[in-house]
């Protein structure tokens, strides 16, 4: 079996490092991974730049659902626009529309602003019921990965659906297993051999009290462990 590329989600400069030092293979960056992750500011996607990993950057300009504006367009293409300025290998999008399909105009769009990107579909897919007409529709687009928990909570209990969308996928798009996977739970995909896994590997961290007497917390703040990181890594690399 070809060797699974190891997929990190962070959303910190230390998270960025802790990745890099557990020996993951790829970072996806984003902002506030508590509310699912979105854009991160500029400065994060510089000092991602100089990780010595590809970065893929998420593009996602609020929380909630992913059916978009105008305006939110308008915010994501610059975004994409300046992911390619701070030298990223790539981006991750997805939109739904009004029917609970892919919303291909807005796809398209973002599409043609990241030309020379590597771009992966979010989990979005996962809200969608005809996730295969959605994968063909991915692969029209020239999306390269899907990342998927195969529309369970955890992609352990999406089993099913993740090797029907790799078995209709014939290797024409990489569909990429994530949520809720750690090194205890890895072991459930090996049976799917598939080229990329996605785990945030993260922790929780107790926060100043600082913020809290501010009004902002009490904050369950989690952080990347580069432990949890190189204890998943050991597992799939033992395949």
């Amino acid at each position: 079996m070809a060797e699974t590329l190891v997929e990190i989600c962070v959303d910190t400069v230390d998270g960025i490092a802790a990745a890099a030092r557990g020996g993951a293979d790829r970072i996806e960056l984003c902002s506030a991974l508590a509310l699912g992750g979105m854009t991160p500011s500029v400065g994060l996607m510089t000092a991602a730049a100089g990780c010595g990993l590809p970065v893929h950057a998420m593009i996602r300009p609020r929380a909630g659902g992913f059916r978009w504006r105008h305006a939110d367009l308008t915010a994501m293409r610059d975004d994409v626009a300046a992911v390619g300025e701070a030298g990223l290998a790539g981006v991750v999008i997805g939109a739904l529309d009004d029917r609970g399909g892919l919303d291909l105009p807005v796809l398209r769009a973002l599409m043609a602003d990241a030309a020379g990107l590597s771009v992966t579909l979010h989990r979005c897919i996962d809200l969608i019921e005809d996730r295969v007409t959605a994968m063909e529709q991915a692969i029209d687009l020239g999306i390269g990965t899907i990342l998927s928990s195969g529309g369970a909570a955890r992609a352990v209990d999406g089993l099913g659906e993740l090797g029907r969308l790799m078995d209709r996928a014939a290797g024409r798009i990489t569909i990429m297993p994530g949520s809720g996977i750690t090194a205890d739970t890895v072991w459930h995909l090996r049976g799917l051999s598939p080229l990329a896994i996605h785990a945030s590997c993260s922790v929780a961290v107790t926060e100043e009290d600082d913020v809290v007497r501010l009004g902002f917390g009490p904050i369950d703040r989690r952080d990347t462990s580069a432990e949890a990181v190189r204890a998943l890594v050991a597992e799939v690399r033992a395949w």
